[in-house]
């Protein structure tokens, strides 16, 4: 019988002795777990940014509706709990471990036969499946890991719609080296006849995905900038009216600062329109859910005046940029960084720091294998002309250091998910506990 931790520790330890199985092979184990999904009401959501963010708006406004959601979602960012969410509460170490458990079996019994071990993401996948079939959700909205085509997620046959949130070029030596090529990799999540919700702004994501719902014969809902208007626009969120096709014109405020969570939420009130027949609820009651939904670590206000964020592709990057630069007009700006060694660190801290003036930068360090020098990010926003430049490789006292130079601006922590796990835990600790 293994412990929470030492279940933990095993996931973990998965990548060092499997590697990725074929669609087939989640399916199996699926059905030899008992098809947990058979029967559920499943809304599957892919995308290269936003669809962490399309899948909480989903689900709290569900939850809003009075129905038991449950969300898949990756990465976790302080505990790998954080995967499996009912009604925004991560399960229980007890019903994680019950999970591990009945996956860890039918691993054991794969291998033993000469066969395939699951994944990461696939074994933590069929977990999520038995924790919600166990705990009898309504709804269960699932966010795809990498890609969509050939995702663990993807196993499963009968969504009630899909959603694919903006595409843009990340993790090209798994998708392709193109738009389209990572389009239709987005794409491949598409079902015959099932609805299609997505963000038509990139003309060429659009034209493949439009492609693949026609010659599924799906019918599909096409989303774009134009369909939104901003009213109010302030550091508690974001005031505008989203014109529907479902709904019409619909005025939405979401408790985020990024614009980019328009488009996000119109992605999720569409996707709940072309659902309207099967959950019945009004409208007001998804304004309402909209208005309370929470999501970590995506420019998430975690105390009065320090905002969160994990943006680490060249997309997350640059509408990172474009928030900081409309708040800058009226606050100074403090921000802490840091990332990972494998990212394009010179890349991001010139896309930061273009147009941007902070009037503190403080770098610290993630720890692991691909820590990069706190130091040498430092160096980089100097060479970029911000002042006012410190480097702690402690991320706890990294924070220390920016909060007391925040005075009555905004601080912005960002550069990686991992640093904002690490943050918030760091915040949690401190002043809420």
């Amino acid at each position: 019988m293994f412990t929470y931790e030492e279940a933990v520790q095993y996931i973990e330890d998965i990548p060092k002795f499997t590697t990725k199985n074929k669609l087939e092979h989640t399916r199996h184990c699926l059905d030899l777990l008992g098809s947990p999904d058979e029967g559920k009401k499943i809304i599957h959501v892919a995308g290269t940014n936003g669809k962490g963010s399309v899948c909480a708006f989903i689900s709290t406004m569900l939850e809003e509706g009075g129905y038991k959601c449950g969300l898949f979602t990756s990465p976790h960012l302080v505990k790998i709990n954080e995967r499996f969410q009912i009604n925004e509460v991560m399960v229980s170490d007890e019903i994680f471990l019950e999970a591990f458990c009945r996956v860890k079996e039918l691993a054991d019994s794969l291998v033993e036969k000469g066969d395939y071990h699951p994944t990461y993401f696939e074994f933590l996948f069929l977990m999520g499946m038995l924790i919600f079939a166990k705990e009898e959700v309504d709804y269960i909205v699932l966010e795809t890991g990498l890609g969509g085509r050939l995702d663990a997620t993807n196993s499963v046959r009968n969504p009630l719609v899909c959603v694919i949130t903006s595409i843009s070029l990340d993790h090209v030596e798994y998708l392709g080296n193109t738009i389209r090529e990572i389009a239709g990799e987005k794409a491949g999540i598409i079902k015959p006849g099932v609805p299609v919700v997505f963000d038509g702004n990139n003309p060429e994501a659009a034209e493949v995905i439009r492609g693949r719902a026609e010659s599924l014969e799906c019918p599909w809902y096409e989303m774009k900038e134009e369909n939104q208007k901003l009213k109010d626009y302030t550091p508690e969120g974001i005031r505008f009216v989203s014109d529907s096709r479902v709904y019409g014109e619909t005025e939405l405020f979401v408790p985020f600062i990024a614009r980019y969570q328009m488009m996000n939420a119109a992605l999720a009130l569409e996707a709940m329109g072309v659902l309207k027949k099967d959950h019945h609820l009004e409208k007001d009651t998804l304004i309402r859910g909209m208005r309370n939904t929470r999501w970590q670590g995506r420019m998430e206000t975690i105390l009065p005046g320090v905002i969160v964020d994990g943006a680490h592709n060249e997309d997350g990057i640059a509408k990172f940029a474009e928030t900081v630069e409309f708040f800058q007009k009226d606050y100074p700006i403090t921000l802490l960084f840091s990332t990972v060694s494998d990212k394009d660190f010179r890349d991001m801290i010139h896309e930061i720091c273009r147009g941007l003036h902070f009037s503190c930068v403080v770098t610290t360090e993630i720890w692991g294998s691909r820590k990069q020098s706190a130091a040498e990010l430092a160096e980089l926003f100097k060479k970029e002309g911000c002042q006012n430049v410190y480097a702690q490789p402690n991320p706890e006292k990294a924070f220390d250091m920016a909060y007391a130079q925040k005075g009555n601006g905004l601080m912005f922590v960002a550069g990686s998910l991992y640093l904002a796990g690490e943050i918030k835990d760091y915040v949690r600790r401190t002043f809420h506990d």
